[in-house]
């Protein structure tokens, strides 16, 4: 299947007439974060596909209609809202185009802002999510397919200031559960010579700046 990955910016090639001639091939949609409610409607009413999303530390007018209150415990407080077919998947793992889908928003903490972790608070978070991890594992044969996040691991893709470092959890999440792809954004890339794609373990790491597209095969679900 074709997955058409977005994050951080409006990319005119997206945002545009020809939308569907050039992504109309598209199976799904994930979008890392950082991108205005409108413009995921928008894609989602002319692919007529699933779009999964996280919020990243930027746009996030509308994640409190989807997460009220702060604290690992407290992701949970709405199921599956929708905003024109844009699933909201912060924190949660959902099934969805026979993909299994872990979704962890949101960047280092630097000001103190809605939506940024430390670097514990992450761990927190992840580890939250282990028993859903297990039971796919058990149940479905794999834990888990693509772990759609804002910022990057730690170490890869990521940048030296505290805004921009990555999490050390996602690095444990990929040696452990082995997702295939770990799709990010938050991390902009304004050369081309700059390193998208990256592997570690068995996991392909996608910074989804801008626009990216990605094939997999496909797992019942």
């Amino acid at each position: 299947m074709k997955i058409l990955c977005i994050a951080d910016t409006v990319d005119p090639l997206v945002d545009s007439m020809a939308i569907r001639e050039r992504f109309g091939g598209a199976d799904l949609v994930l979008s890392a974060g950082d991108l205005p409610m409108e413009y995921l409607s928008y894609i989602v009413s002319a692919l007529d596909r699933p779009l999964l999303f996280v919020f990243g530390n930027h746009n996030l007018k509308d994640l409190p209609l989807y997460r009220p209150n702060s604290g690992p415990r407290q992701e949970y407080a709405h199921d599956y809202q929708r905003d024109a077919g844009a699933t909201y998947v912060g924190f949660r793992i959902v099934r969805e185009s026979g993909l299994i889908v872990m979704g962890l928003g949101g960047s280092n903490r630097y000001n103190d802002g809605p939506n940024q972790f430390t670097q514990a608070g992450m761990w927190l978070r992840v580890l939250a999510r282990v028993p859903g991890l297990l039971f796919n594992r058990m149940f479905r044969g794999r834990a888990v397919d693509i772990v759609l996040t804002h910022a990057p691991p730690r170490g890869i893709h990521d940048r030296q200031d505290r805004c921009h470092q990555g999490f050390d959890a996602f690095l444990w999440l990929m040696r452990v559960f082995r997702p295939r792809y770990l799709v990010h954004g938050h991390v902009h890339l304004y050369d081309a010579r700059e390193t998208r794609v990256t592997n570690y373990a068995e996991t392909t790491v996608v910074n989804a700046f801008g626009h990216s597209v990605i094939e997999t095969e496909t797992d019942r679900a």
